[in-house]
């Protein structure tokens, strides 16, 4: 009768688990990061070989639905959609900086401002024009320049904080690991470390690539930048991360754990995206500066080959300082020199050569070329990061359908579990009502 009693306990308390266990997994189905979890059921062994029937159950431990395999893919996916939507952030800032400042529009104008003083040459009003168009020029030229370094002092701001997270995820999954060290294997406590251990690697590899690898326990090895790069998490050990530019102004990301430093290099995840987009804002603002200073030589050259209102030697209109920031020069709109050498100042003879420069320069066709180009890569990224989303989008989708809470199969779930607590509950219930009708016979 005790055995009856002892079996009946025993599904009791094993049921219990399982409900609970799908009363989590229900309840968490709107969860970030929660792999669905079973309770594992096992038959408690014979004692001895005289005993002919079983002995009950017991509850082996709570399983997790994970699929180690699926969720590398989703790392792998992740991080590569986070290096294009990274570059596509840096390409779109050097979109807004070539475009906002009107550049093109400007010069167009300063240009046109010449053939109009052409027409009177003496008058004060188309000078003045010209000088405010100038203006206009060199802002805008200046203009463009900065909104790069502001997109470049944006982009290491946004390194340091991307570095430092990075840091804190590895400092987290060397606790996890800790944790999981400790921690008895096959309880609700190791799964929800493990849980935790596979959003920070989800988390980490948005940042960059990672190549992760389990010990038996589930205790994770990191190394960033691909299987060759330095070690993020050994152990209980965690890798810091620092950020910095090179003599050549482009990022440099390096680890330092246990007093040694290593060079990090990003092939993939927002790190990566930020290297690339690091190396289009240089590229950019040299390409800006060259023109800047074309531009400043061209017109400078031209008026300083006339001869202004008064009869003197014409003098440069802009001035473009060492960092490619340029301004007006000239402030008097009788310095405009619009005479060729000795034609008086009536004469507009000089304003041809202006025109020379303009046509051999080919300023605006280079400002416009520079957006086109600029517009064709971040139109290409975008593209990339489409398909690639997509991708992302697939590998998550299978993951989840093997890790993920599927409501329905919860729902069944929770009826079986139930009718067994109660058939096992019945169970006790038969056994002391044929044990006291037992003892009624004694």
């Amino acid at each position: 009768m005790s055995d009856l009693l002892s079996i009946g306990a025993s599904g009791v308390r094993a049921y219990q688990s399982a409900l609970t266990t799908t009363s989590d997994n229900i309840a968490n189905a709107g969860t970030t990061g929660y792999v669905r979890r079973t309770t594992s059921l096992a038959e408690i062994g014979v004692g001895s070989s005289r005993q002919t029937t079983g002995s009950g159950v017991i509850v082996a431990g709570i399983a997790r639905a994970a699929d180690m395999f699926r969720s590398a893919e989703v790392r792998q996916s992740s991080s590569d959609v986070a290096r294009s939507d990274g570059g596509i952030v840096w390409l779109e800032r050097i979109e807004d900086a070539l475009s906002s400042r009107a550049l093109t529009t400007r010069m167009t104008a300063f240009f046109n401002t010449a053939t109009t003083l052409s027409a009177d040459p003496s008058a004060d009003a188309p000078r003045r024009a010209m000088l405010e168009s100038a203006e206009s020029v060199a802002q805008s030229y200046s203009g463009t320049v900065g909104a790069l370094d502001a997109a470049s002092n944006n982009l290491d701001l946004t390194a340091n904080n991307a570095v430092a997270k990075l840091s804190n995820g590895a400092a987290v999954l060397a606790r996890i690991n800790d944790g999981l060290a400790r921690v008895s294997r096959g309880s609700t406590g190791e799964a929800q470390l493990l849980d935790q251990r596979d959003r920070m690697l989800d988390e980490m590899s948005e940042l960059t690539d990672l190549d992760v690898r389990f010990d038996t326990v589930g205790r994770v090895t990191v190394r960033a930048g691909g299987a060759d790069g330095p070690l993020m998490v050994h152990g209980i050990e965690a890798s810091v991360v620092r950020y910095g530019r090179d003599d050549a102004n482009m990022p440099v990301f390096t680890t330092m754990r246990g007093g040694l430093e290593s060079v990090l290099t990003p092939r993939g995840g927002g790190l990566a995206g930020m290297v690339d987009g690091a190396q289009r804002i240089n590229a950019m603002r040299g390409e800006v500066v060259a023109l800047a200073t074309a531009f400043v030589n061209g017109v400078n050259g031209a008026f300083e080959a006339g001869e202004d209102a008064n009869g003197d030697p014409g003098t440069a209109m802009f001035a473009i300082d060492a960092d490619g920031r340029v301004t007006r020069a000239m402030d008097d709109p009788k310095k405009i020199a619009a005479a060729a050498l000795g034609k008086g100042a009536r004469d507009s003879g000089n304003l041809s050569v202006l025109a020379d420069a303009r046509r051999v320069g080919a300023f605006e066709a280079k400002a416009v070329a520079l957006q086109s180009t600029n517009g064709s890569a971040l139109a290409s990224r975008k593209t990339i990061a489409e398909a690639q989303g997509a991708i992302r989008d697939s590998a998550v989708d299978a993951r989840d359908a093997s890790a993920g809470v599927n409501l329905d199969q919860e729902a069944v779930n929770l009826m079986k579990f139930q009718q067994a607590y109660q058939a096992s509950s019945r169970v006790i219930q038969v056994a002391r009502e044929t044990f006291d009708a037992l003892m009624a016979i004694r």
